[in-house]
């Protein structure tokens, strides 16, 4: 987004994957309420988004946070260019359910998602963060591209069903929640 790209390539497994994140500000916050809320004694409480999204539906909430009007493309994962490749299993979410803390000591979010994108944005930008690896290879991006004319926007992971609860992309998530 950054470089001004017209599109973020995103292979089929990684697009459809879901890892709960959590705002600094509101995982603060979350932290504050158990250590000072008594009903918290004893218990253990997931923190991260009330939904946790597939990478694709993030990076176009990044996207419109930061005002960037490009495509997230998707391609088969074999297609993408080496670099581009994950060691991540992908197959298996890592989406925490955060109901709990919600039910429990009646937590909420204090900054909206779309803000906490936004400042999240300004900060890497501020703080001149950059990945760590190799530099992208755009060169290659363009040839996957161009040989994938109906690169499709990823649909959400259907999951294998167990514990699992449908979202409101049609998706599921895969939940766990320590203590029932």
């Amino acid at each position: 987004m950054e470089d001004g790209r017209p599109f973020i390539l995103l292979g089929t497994a990684q697009a459809r994957w879901r890892w709960t994140h959590g705002y600094v500000d509101d995982v603060g916050a979350a932290v504050a309420l158990a250590a000072t809320d008594r009903r918290a004694a004893g218990q253990i409480y997931n923190l991260g988004e009330p939904r946790t999204p597939t990478v694709a539906e993030r990076v176009r909430a990044l996207a419109r946070a930061v005002e960037w009007r490009g495509d997230v493309l998707t391609v088969p994962d074999a297609d993408l260019p080496a670099g581009m490749r994950s060691d991540v299993d992908h197959r298996v979410d890592i989406a925490l359910d955060t109901r709990k803390i919600r039910r429990e000591l009646g937590y909420a979010e204090p900054v909206a998602y779309d803000e906490a994108l936004r400042r999240t944005a300004e900060w890497l930008r501020a703080a001149d963060v950059r990945p760590a690896e190799e530099p992208p290879d755009y060169a290659a991006e363009d040839a996957v591209a161009a040989a994938n004319p109906d690169a499709s926007p990823p649909r959400a992971s259907q999951g294998d069903g167990k514990a699992s609860s449908p979202d409101r992309s049609g998706g599921t998530i895969r939940e766990a929640e320590p203590g029932g």
